[in-house]
């Protein structure tokens, strides 16, 4: 019995085991015939925008090259839509240069994207935008299929859109799979674009206004409008219907200011100029809802005029309201004037009165229109008139990285006076130049004879202004007739290559460093000398447009070891400096000079100033007065640093007039860090000393 039992249970046992391995076996099968397939990352190009791209999250592959500032991108670490998807990830350092995958993930749109510049990306500033992005590594999360093909907002048509939106809403949302729905306003902007122009009812003249959609005008198109923005199609646009409020708008008591003006303006004139670079009124649909495609910018701002611009507005109490708003009205004509845009022209405003206070800065308002209504919402301040407060002000505070200053561009300030000031602007004014700021005046209503003894500081706009040619300088006899300086005014702050103080003491010449490696000199004391030259070099402002630098070594021969145009930022150069390796040898001081003056100087730019800073530690085993003299008469202007053993009558030929304030002798190499800051200043001084007439 016991045998019968033992039997039956092996049987059974055998049975489990059998049914087991068929199971495993049959799983197996089964999970290879629903194996899914390989995925297959889309390639992108580098100018793809995420705003084209449907998918709420996607992998691709980027190129290489997307470092390129032909790409735009908008935003730091969140990125709005309308930025390149490949220089984006490059900007956030999950890619470099040569390209690969990246992980995209669209997520809600922000009310403002911040600028910077990262990994050789300098990304821009944008206000408010429909949809974001954030960059990741290509690590797909688990359970999430991403699509081989991406699905892009302008490549179906509206029939296959809906199909396939109809189809997502089928099956379980998968992130890389699913499309995004598409809303009745986005499907009735599709039919609008494809249906005939008799299908679509016509707005009423009352409902124009609100309904039209301005079409974003070229950039390029910004010169033939300046040639049509006269005094008198300044006014038109004023009294146009739908002009910009903060023009329109007048003190009923101050009708008096427009019949002169209006009088000579006809309708075909009211209707010649029409503004562009307007962003949607209030009222309208937005323009994302009635489009499946990105909303591009109204306008990226014009290149033509790139400057960082500041507006010192009188706020002063004697100035009253209706001069206080003619003034706004000048701002409003100028901002829409100088098509506001991130790659060109940025403005603010500062109002000063007994202190000044900044309404808003450069990266607050990115587009004409918003700054034009920022404008019109100024209040006036009242109290004195300290325009010299205003612009030490403007000078330490307004031109900073923070306010969103860029230093490829000018900065210009165009302060406005009714009257005269009531304190004085001189000083103020010598420390903005120096800061390579371009002072612009517009003095209203001047001083009478009968008033000029009240005047604190006789002929200030002169002392005030970049340059007393009459480049800077307006002086306008009513505040009647101050709309007719709007458009010589535009004229004058775009002309970029006239801009005489953007150009300072650091940031405008080609320096050529000649240094002694004799032996006599030796290992030690040489990277000394060469820590010299890195600290000299690091005050200066250094690119490619900035200051270059240069270095020739020499002792019976000479070796060109960089020249002007082999590095053009302050890292490369300084460590290119640093890789200088010590020569060894004799000190023919003359024959290096003219080394330096053949293959630095030679190359040098007709706009530089030409500075040679030579370090020797003996007297030259060569000639030097005819080689200097050489330097001399080629506009080169010398530094002679002796050390040790150097010689000093032999300093003072080489170099420039007057000698004491070229010419430097250190007993010590270690004590040559002490005169660093007093060359400096000399080079300093003697650019600031230039005639500005």
């Amino acid at each position: 019995k016991r045998t019968v039992v033992l039997t039956m249970k092996a049987s059974v046992i055998e049975m489990f085991l059998v049914l087991l391995v068929t199971g495993v076996h049959s799983n197996k099968e089964t999970s290879k015939k629903i194996k899914r397939p390989k995925f297959t990352v889309p390639q992108i190009n580098c100018d793809v925008k995420a705003g084209k791209i449907i998918n709420p999250e996607f992998i691709v592959k980027c190129p290489a090259g997307c470092q390129d500032p032909r790409f735009h991108v908008y935003g730091t670490d969140v990125y709005a839509s309308y930025s390149s998807v490949c220089s984006a990830a490059v900007h956030s350092g999950v890619l470099d240069n040569s390209g690969g995958k990246i992980l995209v993930r669209k997520v809600a749109g922000l009310s403002g994207y911040k600028g910077s510049y990262s990994n050789g990306v300098q990304s821009l500033s944008l206000p408010r935008w429909r949809e974001s992005f954030i960059v990741l590594e290509s690590k797909p999360k688990k359970g999430v299929t991403y699509p081989s093909a991406l699905t892009y907002s302008s490549s179906k048509s509206p029939a296959a859109q809906a199909g396939e939106t109809t189809k997502a809403h089928q099956r379980p949302p998968i992130p890389a799979t699913t499309a995004q729905p598409v809303t009745l306003m986005q499907l009735l902007a599709v039919t609008v674009a494809v249906a005939t122009p008799t299908i679509l009812p016509r707005p009423s003249p009352s409902a124009a206004s609100t309904t039209s959609i301005p079409r974003p005008e070229p950039v390029g198109q910004r010169s033939q409008e300046m040639d049509l923005w006269s005094a008198t199609t300044y006014t038109s646009s004023q009294n146009r219907p739908g002009a910009d409020p903060g023009i329109q708008r007048q003190d009923p008591s101050g009708a008096a200011f427009q019949k002169p003006i209006r009088a000579d303006v006809g309708l075909g004139e009211m209707d010649s100029w029409k503004p562009g670079s307007l962003l949607l009124d209030e009222g309208r649909v937005p323009k994302e809802e009635l489009s499946t495609q990105s909303l591009e910018p109204v306008s990226l701002g014009d290149p033509n005029c790139k400057i960082d611009l500041s507006f010192l507005i009188d706020g002063s109490t004697s100035i009253g309201k209706r001069r206080f708003r003619i003034q706004k009205q000048l701002l409003a004509g100028v901002a829409q004037a100088l098509d506001i845009g991130p790659a060109g022209p940025l403005m603010g405003v500062v109002q000063y009165g007994d202190n000044p206070a900044t309404h808003f800065n450069l990266k607050t308002h990115m587009n004409s229109r918003d700054l034009k209504t920022a404008i019109e919402k100024i209040t006036q301040r009242g109290g004195l008139s300290n325009v010299g407060r205003a612009i030490s002000f403007v000078t330490k505070n307004f031109f900073s990285k923070a306010n969103g200053n860029r230093s490829s561009a000018p900065n210009v300030v165009v302060v406005m006076v009714d009257g005269w000031p009531t304190d004085k602007v001189e000083e103020a004014s010598r420390l903005a130049r120096e800061s390579g700021i371009n002072i612009f005046f517009i003095t209203i209503e001047g001083a009478a004879e009968n008033e000029k003894q009240y005047v604190v500081e006789p002929n200030f706009a002169n002392k005030a202004v970049c340059r007393t040619n009459g480049f800077y300088s307006f002086h306008v006899q009513s505040w009647f007739g101050l709309h007719k300086t709007l458009q010589p005014l535009v004229k004058r702050v775009c002309d970029t290559d006239r801009l005489a103080c953007s150009k300072t003491c650091l940031n405008s010449a080609d320096i050529g460093f000649v240094i002694d490696g004799s032996s006599s000199v030796g290992t030690g004391n040489f990277r000394t000398v060469l820590q010299f030259v890195t600290n000299l070099t690091k005050e200066f402002e250094i690119s490619d447009t900035d200051t270059r630098i240069g270095a020739v070594q020499y002792t019976y021969e000479q070796r060109l070891e960089f020249g002007f145009d082999q590095y053009s930022s302050k890292p490369d150069i300084l460590n290119a400096i640093k890789r200088v390796g010590y020569w060894s040898g004799g000190t023919s001081t003359g024959a290096a000079i003219n080394f330096a003056l053949e293959q630095l100087f030679k190359k040098s730019k007709p706009n530089k100033r030409k500075l040679m800073i030579l370090i020797t530690d003996g007297r030259s085993y060569d000639d030097v007065r005819i080689p200097a003299m050489a330097a001399h008469l080629k506009g080169v202007i010398t530094y002679a640093i002796g050390v040790a053993w150097a010689a000093q009558e032999e300093l003072e030929v080489i170099a420039t007039h007057p000698a004491r304030d070229h010419s430097f002798f250190v007993d010590e190499f270690d004590n040559l860090y002490q005169y660093v800051p007093r060359i400096i200043q000399n080079i300093c001084t003697e650019f600031n000393s230039q005639p500005r007439n």
